[in-house]
């Protein structure tokens, strides 16, 4: 195992699981580059599981980079900060991918900003990070900083993150999983925090483990990333270390990690702190650290931008708030055969027109939870046609959950709520393996979707 520095341990996986085409190679090599500012950014007042924040800026106000311009007082809620300094315009409502509509708050840029290039690359990721400090801070402390920097899970869950953060008498936690398990194809975000910024994760994680009592902090890292875990090894200190786990997808969901890293089960429907364990992504603890120790909210975040529809593959440390096409832009723009634009990877995203976002009909803002934007061409999207279910069985054995998609597809088509229920739809984390693994073409991460809304609206 000299790969990964004398690493002997042995590497935990899970149940199920597939290993498609990684395509990573475009952007793993790529650093971190910071976008110009551009001209707008328009924020979204909804940008975690919750409630949607409420204004605080009025059309025609100056606001300043890191500024609040949206809270709720609902508790499952995260409040939202400027991301450039500018004036405030009118709210307005835009359209994620997902297809939910959400109000979002126009920000015009002023010509000079107080920090941009290097010097905002530099207070949010770059420089030394505290790695003894952690003790110093009371538990609550780091919770009211997490919750008034507007932390929220930025794998994609975009949960709000001083929630995790808080003790809870009855499900003490003892061990904190940092996911830097990046297993979606195309995506390499993750990777190069870690091959970047690995200080302030291991500051971050520790942070964390301080805020929750635990014992460990485990760096959970796949092994098809060997720089990223000689990064992290190098700041590993007492009561956290590097976990290298197999390559598999989907290795980076929270109930397979857990199980791959600690060897515990997650009950049906359960979180992490019902087996004693904490999990936050990678960019999260990083975001962490800048909200304890430099009193930074989360204004901008590292995305992705790959594929084989796009001219150059970046890795962009990005205003929130930021147009895709603008993105686009900064990579050099869509090839002539790009057909797709998809809001995360191709696993677990979601996916509009090319020629939609060109044409500016769809100008969808970046948020915390925006971690790629792939583009495919023609020929990458082409699948065979659909025929009937052949009964092969593929979908079940790839199924992480253990479920059976194609009984879950039938049920859909069948608008049979109880049916449903009863083979456990809400248990589905659409990772899409048995899609991929499905020979006749069955659509059954988009029928498992419509599914829940039946099951939810019955």
């Amino acid at each position: 195992m000299s790969l990964f520095g004398g690493w002997s341990g042995s590497r935990g996986s899970f149940f199920g699981g597939i290993h498609p085409p990684e395509h990573k190679q475009r952007t793993a090599e790529e650093p971190i580059e910071v976008v110009p500012t551009p001209a707008e950014v328009r924020i979204s007042l909804l940008q975690h599981l919750g409630a949607v924040c409420d204004p605080l800026i009025k059309p025609r106000e100056e606001v300043h980079l890191g500024a609040e311009i949206g809270r709720s007082e609902k508790f499952i809620s995260a409040p939202v900060h400027a991301s450039i300094s500018g004036t405030a315009m009118r709210a307005t409502v835009a359209t994620l991918p997902n297809g939910r509509h959400v109000p979002v708050i126009p920000i015009r840029a002023y010509e000079t900003q107080p920090l941009a290039d290097r010097a905002l690359y530099d207070a949010m990721l770059g420089g030394s990070w505290p790695l003894g400090e952690a003790e110093q801070f009371e538990p609550g402390e780091i919770v009211e900083s997490a919750r008034e920097a507007g932390l929220v899970g930025m794998g994609g869950a975009a949960f709000p993150t001083f929630v995790k953060l808080m003790r809870q008498a009855d499900q003490p936690v003892d061990t904190v999983l940092v996911n830097g398990c990046e297993c979606e194809p195309f995506l390499t975000a993750d990777y190069r925090m870690m091959v970047e910024a690995p200080q302030a994760i291991v500051a971050g994680g520790l942070l964390v483990r301080r805020a929750l009592g635990a014992q460990r902090v485990l760096l959970c890292i796949e092994d098809n990333k060997p720089l990223a875990v000689r990064a992290l090894r190098e700041q590993q200190g007492p009561g956290i270390e590097v976990v290298v786990l197999q390559t598999k997808y989907p290795q980076g969901g929270e109930r397979q990690l857990v199980q791959a890293a600690t060897g515990r089960v997650m009950p049906g429907g359960g979180l992490p702190m019902r087996v004693g364990v904490a999990v936050l992504n990678i960019s999260t603890v990083a975001a962490l650290a800048a909200a304890v120790y430099r009193g930074r909210p989360l204004t901008h975040r590292v995305v992705t931008v790959s594929g084989g529809g796009i001219r150059q593959a970046k890795n962009l440390l990005a205003p929130v708030g930021t147009s895709y096409r603008e993105l686009i832009r900064l990579c050099g723009g869509l090839t002539p055969d790009a057909a797709r634009v998809i809001a995360g990877g191709p696993m677990m995203g979601f996916s509009f027109a090319a020629d939609d976002e060109v044409a500016d009909k769809i100008p969808i803002p970046i948020t915390k939870g925006t971690s790629g934007l792939t583009v495919l061409t023609r020929r990458e999207i082409q699948q065979a046609e659909q025929t009937a279910c052949l009964r092969c069985g593929r979908c079940v054995d790839v199924c992480p959950m253990r479920l059976v998609p194609t009984r879950l597809a039938l049920a859909t088509r069948a608008n049979r709520v109880s049916l449903l229920q009863r083979y456990h739809i809400g248990s589905c984390v659409e990772c899409g393996c048995c899609a991929y693994a499905c020979p006749a073409s069955i659509p059954l991460v988009q029928l498992i979707r419509v599914g829940k809304i039946q099951f939810q609206n019955p």
